[in-house]
């Protein structure tokens, strides 16, 4: 099937209708991941049970956005890229909107006795991912001419993991030694994990884009 996919695409004007899905599906993205930024910078425990509340809507319409692109890839027969690669393409930027929310729902759940500055950090290196993504999505469709500007893309994204994994691995080192409350212990550990694996998460989406430009060359 994607041997013929290639060799339709050779013919056929190529279908449009994923890539204005992709970029709304990164923008709501990108809307989550500031009101996470916002959430940790936030000192009421009020006020970030709404934001919590406004990144649960996100990932609700993120969800929906995901799903018109797996029914469009249901129905359409030549598509712009890989049929896999665009249903993984999707997946992984749900994905990512998934741990964002995951990252609030904890906040809010746990009820940390402080937020750490690491958080807000690593926090901020999730907004850049979300904003590197919503400027490749916007290029998607000019994939072929724009391939070395979108692999710098991908690499950016790739650095800001590696720079997460520095910030996550100094913290947890300080953790255990310092922190003597189990519970907010867990608590912390939980949470700073759950914020380091959304950076992983954002770094897949940029290998799956690394794929495709590949593939389409």
């Amino acid at each position: 099937m994607k041997a013929l996919d290639r060799f339709f695409q050779l013919f056929v004007v190529k279908e449009k209708k994923f890539y204005p899905l992709y970029i709304e599906q990164a923008e709501i993205t990108e809307k989550a991941a500031g009101l996470l930024v916002e959430l940790l910078k936030e000192d009421s425990y009020e006020k970030r049970k709404e934001l919590g509340k406004e990144i649960k809507k996100n990932e609700s319409e993120g969800d929906k956005v995901a799903h018109t692109i797996f029914d469009e890839l249901y129905k359409t027969f030549v598509t712009p890229f890989d049929r896999a690669d665009i249903q993984q393409l999707a997946s992984r930027v749900e994905t990512f909107l998934d741990f964002i929310h995951d990252a609030a729902k904890k906040i809010v759940i746990y009820h940390p006795r402080s937020i750490d500055k690491v958080w807000v950090e690593i926090g901020e290196s999730i907004l850049e991912d979300a904003k590197i993504l919503s400027g490749i999505m916007k290029e998607l469709e000019f994939l072929s001419g724009k391939s070395k500007f979108l692999m710098q893309k991908c690499e950016r994204i790739k650095e800001i993991e590696h720079e997460v994994d520095d910030l996550y691995e100094c913290y947890m080192s300080n953790l255990f030694e310092v922190e003597k409350n189990a519970i907010e212990l867990i608590k912390y550990k939980n949470i700073v994990q759950n914020l380091e694996d959304a950076t992983d998460k954002a770094k897949e989406i940029g290998d799956c884009v690394k794929t495709i430009i590949v593939k389409i060359g």
